[in-house]
């Protein structure tokens, strides 16, 4: 299966924030870290969702590697800490 990464910031004093530098516009939150991990896959799924509506699909995701390569999130990668998100999830996550 498929992992996206993710890059969770602090959004306030009781806010979380999640987005995916390989799904540009493409964002969870929560009241906390596990909050927004546990929304994560169904923002990606909604995110998908418009993606198939305009006639287009997910992009592969890159690695952590690949994207610390990558000057455009080498920064937010070093100052962030980072999950993976697969995507889509387990059949059991849903139970």
């Amino acid at each position: 299966m498929p992992h996206y990464v993710a890059i969770i910031e602090d959004a306030g004093e009781d806010d979380v924030s999640m987005w995916f530098p390989d799904l540009p516009g493409c964002i969870s939150g929560g009241d906390d870290v596990e909050e927004a991990m546990e929304s994560a896959s169904e923002a990606i799924a909604f995110y998908a969702q418009e993606l198939t509506e305009d006639g287009r699909e997910l992009p592969p995701p890159r690695t952590l590697d690949e994207l610390k390569a990558d000057p455009e999130f080498a920064d937010d990668i070093r100052n962030h800490t980072t999950v993976l998100i697969e995507f889509p999830p387990p059949a059991d996550a849903a139970e």
